[in-house]
C-alpha cells in the first residue's frame, strides 16, 4: 500500500512539472523589431499656387518586421508620421498624422503647403528647414508595444500663405458684441449688450492687424458670451464658435466659424486681448 501511494504522489508531481513545461513551452514572447527607415522623394520642396494639385513629396518607410517567438507579427502595424522644426521632435509646431498599416504617404502642393502654413504655423513666404521621422508601434494585449523610431530627413521648403480656413470680413471691420460687453458698453439696451443699433461703440471695435488677424483689447463680464460681427447694425453675417451649441467653446480660445454660436468668455472678469485669425480659423481669449 505504501508503496503504491508514493507511486500516485510521483505520477501526480510529474503531471503537474509536465503541465508547467507545457505552458512555458505555449508562451507568446515578443522579440521586437527593426526600426524603419524612411526616404522622402525629395529634400528640396517647391510650393507655388500655381501648382497646388501636383506632388509635393512621398514619403517612403519600411516594414519594421515586429518578431513574436512564434514568428513574424500579424498584428496591425500603426505609423505616425512626425513634421517638425527641429530633430529632436519635441516642439510646440510638431504635426503628427496616424497611418495604420500602410508604407508611404504622399502630399498634393496644397496639403503639404496646409501644414506648414496652417497647422505648424510656419513663417510664410521664407525659407524654412523642416524634419520627417516615422515611428512604428505595434497593439496587442490591449496596449501600444515597440515603439520604433525612423532616422530623420531633412526637408528645405518654402511655404506660401494658404487659403484662410474662415472667410475674412469682406468689410475689412470687426466688431465685439455680447452680454460680456455690457459694462464696458453701459448697458446701452435692456437686451444687455446684444443691440448692435445706433453709433458704433469704439470700445469694441477690433483693430485690423492684417487681411486675417483682428485684435481688440477689452473688459469683459466674466462667464458671459460675445460673437462677432463684420458690420455693424447687422446680423447678416456673424462669427462664433465651430460647435454644436452656444457656450460649449474653451473659454481661453477654440475654432472659429462663420455662423457659429455664442463664445462664452472666461469666468472671471477683467481686461482681455481678443484675437481673431481668419487663415488659422481660430479666436483666442488671454487675460491682460
Amino acid at each position: 500500500m505504501k508503496n503504491y501511494l508514493t507511486t500516485v504522489v510521483l505520477i501526480a508531481l510529474a503531471a503537474v512539472w509536465f503541465t508547467g513545461c507545457e505552458k512555458d513551452e505555449n508562451q507568446n514572447f515578443f522579440y521586437g523589431g527593426k526600426a524603419p527607415v524612411l526616404t522622402a522623394s525629395k529634400t528640396n520642396v517647391v510650393l507655388t499656387p500655381a501648382t497646388e494639385k501636383e506632388e509635393a513629396i512621398r514619403f517612403n518607410w519600411t516594414n519594421p518586421q515586429y518578431e513574436f517567438s512564434t514568428g513574424l507579427s500579424s498584428h496591425d502595424v500603426q505609423y505616425a508620421l512626425e513634421i517638425d522644426i527641429n530633430s529632436n521632435f519635441n516642439s510646440s509646431s510638431k504635426y503628427v498624422t496616424t497611418i495604420a498599416n500602410d508604407l508611404s504617404r504622399t502630399y498634393s502642393v496644397f496639403d503639404f503647403n496646409v501644414i506648414l502654413g496652417n497647422n505648424m504655423l510656419l513663417p510664410l513666404d521664407r525659407d524654412v528647414t523642416v524634419y520627417a521621422r516615422v515611428v512604428s508601434s505595434l497593439r496587442f494585449e490591449s496596449a501600444v508595444n515597440g515603439q520604433l523610431a525612423s532616422n530623420f530627413v531633412t526637408i528645405k521648403t518654402r511655404p506660401y500663405a494658404p487659403p484662410p480656413v474662415v472667410k475674412p470680413p469682406s468689410t475689412n471691420k470687426l466688431y465685439l458684441i455680447g452680454d460680456a460687453t455690457t459694462t464696458v458698453r453701459g448697458n446701452p439696451s435692456p437686451d444687455g449688450g446684444w443691440t448692435n443699433s445706433g453709433p458704433i461703440p469704439t470700445l469694441v471695435t477690433f483693430k485690423q492687424i492684417s487681411n486675417t488677424l483682428y485684435e481688440l483689447t477689452v473688459a469683459l463680464d466674466g462667464g458671459k458670451s460675445v460673437l462677432f460681427l463684420p458690420e455693424w447694425g447687422s446680423w447678416n453675417v456673424k462669427y462664433g464658435y465651430d460647435g454644436l451649441a452656444n457656450n460649449l467653446n474653451n473659454v481661453n480660445g477654440d475654432k472659429l466659424l462663420e455662423g457659429g454660436k455664442d463664445i462664452k468668455v472666461p469666468a472671471a472678469s477683467g481686461n482681455y486681448k481678443i484675437s481673431v485669425d481668419f487663415q488659422i480659423g481660430k479666436f483666442t481669449i488671454t487675460p491682460q
